[in-house]
Parts: structure tokens; C-alpha cells; sequence
């Protein structure tokens, strides 16, 4: 499968968030965002890519859309985190079954119900993911846990 090559619009993007997440400004955004390194497996190549994150409990949930291509070099669970503004190792895991992909969506949605608005997932009058929503995203999307080898400074605050 080819991957769609990233827009001018996303690749300017991803490079103002990179040197935020770098910066001493990290604070604005680095308690959602972290900056996710990866050894691409044919070349090589460290590929630094800013993601939104949840934390849950000692581990780091992350979800990308499985047409992008920097998780599949996560794969080989050694990633480089830049983390509130500290650089940490990391061990990914990277979840692809849709089964495991819908139950990991519904446990990230119920920690943070106000982003189910973004995947397009209704919820409940419980507050509940709407499974049939779920199990659509879950086609779309790949779940990545990641457990920093050392806390960053305020990570799990």
C-alpha cells in the first residue's frame, strides 16, 4: 500500500510543531503533544513526528491513522520521546487488529470523552462510545502504547 505523501500544508504543520515541542514555549502544548522518533526500518532514517497523546497510568496512548506511515517503524518498539520538554527513551507496542484497535478506542474515549467529537464517535447518554462508531474507527486507525523508559519531569501530574 502506498502511503499518501504528506501536503505542504501538513509538512509546514508538523515542522512549526516540532520546533514548539523543542522550544522553551513547549508548555503550550506539551501536556497533549510529545514529539515521537523512529528508526525507519529500510533506511535508517530517525523520522520525528509531533502526536497528541493520553496518559494512562505508566503507559502512553497514542492513535494514528493507519494511512500514515511513522508507526510502522514503531513496530521494533524502540522509540525516542520528546516529552514536556524532556528528551526519553520509550518501548512502543503497536496495536493493528481492529478487535484490539476498538477495544483500546474505548477505553481512550471514556478516559477522554471530549474527543469523541473528533473521531466521530457519539456517545451515549452514559457517557458510553457508540460501538458501531467505534468499530468504524477502528478500520481507520492504530492504537500505539508507549511506556517512557524514565519519567519526563510532570509526565504523569
Amino acid at each position: 500500500m502506498n502511503a499518501a505523501k504528506p501536503s505542504l500544508f501538513m509538512r509546514l504543520g508538523n515542522g512549526f510543531m516540532r520546533g514548539l515541542l523543542r522550544s522553551p514555549l513547549h508548555g503550550l502544548l506539551s501536556g497533549s503533544m510529545l514529539l515521537i522518533g523512529v528508526t525507519g526500518r529500510k533506511t535508517g532514517r530517525v523520522y520525528v513526528t509531533p502526536v497528541n497523546y493520553l496518559p494512562d497510568g505508566d503507559e502512553l496512548l497514542i492513535v494514528s491513522l493507519r494511512s500514515r506511515t511513522w508507526w510502522r517503524n514503531a513496530r521494533s518498539g524502540a522509540v525516542a520521546l520528546r516529552l514536556r520538554g524532556a528528551d526519553v527513551p520509550g518501548q512502543a507496542r503497536v496495536i493493528e487488529d481492529e478487535a484490539g484497535v476498538a477495544a483500546q478506542m474505548t477505553a481512550y474515549l471514556r478516559r477522554a470523552p471530549k474527543l469523541a467529537r473528533a473521531f466521530g464517535v457519539r456517545l451515549d447518554a452514559r457517557g458510553e462510545p457508540a460501538a458501531e462508531d467505534v468499530v468504524r474507527v477502528a478500520r481507520e486507525r492504530v492504537v500505539i502504547r508507549v511506556r517512557p523508559m524514565r519519567p519526563a519531569p510532570e509526565v504523569y501530574s
